[in-house]
């Protein structure tokens, strides 16, 4: 018997892992951050590194969404993975601690303690969209996508005001017992919202499933889904190209203060916020079967997405005076369009072909963003600082880094056009993909 599709209480309960998952990423990608480089006076490149390596051990994604395609259920992938985020976690908590001392032997347990990171977002992450696709009806994908990436957002912020509180005054000791409290909540928490979401096992549910290998070359066969990865790769990589750089954009060009750079930051995500809202409500009320309307969401958002970052170029140009605030608003009202439409496809797309296959799919869209970001904010950062050296100013550093980000933009709102030429193609079109996803 077909289970029921998920209501707005299971949804939200699947959100509150993403929640969960935000919450312990934040320990790894902020806070450690942040102490390792100001209170242990590390090169901000060790963290730097450590966060791109994670991202690297993310391409490990379509095996562990092969994994929970071929099991019964994913909720035990979804709690396995999350248990080795949190001891990562922690793990990686301790060693920044001991940074004082001998530097190799810490050096080996933070790279532990990131691949840890990295196959545990993985295997939750993975799985638990696997889940989100499966269970969730067509019509409700887009404000689904947009809830449970609130609320990943949500729990970034959360832990992060309520960490930083608690750790006033630093000390060793209390990072550590305030890292223990993260990772503690954020996995009760996990196990209670997935517990009973997925249903009991069914008989019919149990399938052989194909060989990883083949499994992924065949999903990698079908037309669709292959665009749709690339579509993700240079999508993701415009998108996290400016991570690093606009903060010192604004403090580099516009003369801001930390505080104001910090704010402007905010004020940006609150944009994403604003944008990923629009999605929601947007793509589930207007007319129109909803995976147009996504693809619509998602050319319109890159487009814009664009124009705000060739209005950077020219606020580089032009200096203080420019309404820098509203262009960076706006800049992540475009991008919460898009990345949260992007989102709601894969939703839509993942149980293309028919059931049993949604996690190596999830998983192959994972591992095509996780190596966008990694290259990315890596990227973004080197090529303003080498610009900056044969650049006439600073400004055109920038602003030339900003134009290219502009036409990546524009490039994959192109890739996105031509998503709708292959909806209506067969993923079975080729005998390899029939072969490997039988």
């Amino acid at each position: 018997m077909t289970q029921a599709p998920l209501g707005w209480l299971g949804i939200a309960r699947l959100g509150l892992v993403q929640s969960a998952l935000g919450a312990i990423v934040m320990l790894a990608s902020s806070l450690l951050n942040r102490i390792m480089v100001v209170e242990y006076q590390m090169a901000a490149a060790l963290p730097a590194g450590l966060v791109a390596f994670h991202y690297g051990v993310q391409l490990s994604r379509p095996k562990w969404g092969h994994g929970s395609d071929a099991g019964w259920r994913r909720t035990p992938w979804i709690i396995g993975g999350m248990g080795v985020l949190g001891a990562g976690g922690l793990l990686a908590t301790f060693a920044t601690t001991q940074l004082a001392g001998p530097f190799w032997p810490v050096f080996a347990a933070l790279c532990l303690a990131y691949a840890m990171i990295g196959i545990g977002v993985g295997a939750s992450g993975t799985s638990l969209l696997a889940l989100l696709a499966t269970r969730t009806a067509e019509a409700r994908r887009p404000a689904a996508a947009s809830l449970t990436w609130i609320m990943m957002i949500a729990g970034i912020v959360v832990s992060a005001i309520t960490a930083g509180a608690l750790l006033d005054p630093f000390s060793p000791q209390r990072l550590i017992a305030v890292a223990g409290g993260v990772v503690a909540v954020a996995f009760t928490v996990s196990c209670l919202a997935v517990w009973g979401v997925e249903g009991a096992p069914q008989a019919e549910a149990k399938r052989e499933a194909a060989p990883f290998g083949a499994a992924l070359k065949g999903i990698w066969n079908d037309p669709l889904t292959r665009l749709f990865s690339i579509f993700v790769f240079f999508s993701m990589l415009a998108y996290s190209m400016q991570d690093l750089i606009l903060e010192p954009f604004a403090g580099l060009v516009f003369g801001m203060t930390p505080g104001q750079s910090t704010s402007l930051s905010g004020a940006q995500n609150g944009g994403v916020l604003v944008g990923m809202i629009l999605v929601g409500v947007g793509g589930h009320a207007f007319g129109g079967k909803a995976g147009l309307k996504l693809r619509r969401w998602i050319v319109t958002g890159c487009l814009a997405s664009a124009l705000a970052l060739a209005s950077l170029a020219m606020a580089a140009r032009a200096g203080p005076g420019w309404p820098l605030t509203v262009n960076v608003v706006l800049l992540g009202f475009a991008n919460g369009m898009f990345a949260v439409a992007a989102i709601g496809s894969m939703l839509e797309l993942a149980g293309r072909g028919g059931p049993g296959h949604e996690g190596i799919r999830m998983g192959l869209w994972g591992a095509a963003q996780a190596s966008a970001f990694g290259i990315g904010g890596f990227v973004g950062a080197l090529a303003v600082d080498q610009l900056r050296g044969a650049m006439a100013t600073t400004a055109q550093a920038f602003e030339l880094v900003f134009a290219a980000e502009a036409l990546l933009f524009v490039v994959a709102a192109i890739i996105a056009l031509k998503l709708n030429d292959r909806v209506g193609e067969s993923p079975a079109a080729s005998p390899a993909t029939r072969e490997a996803v039988a």
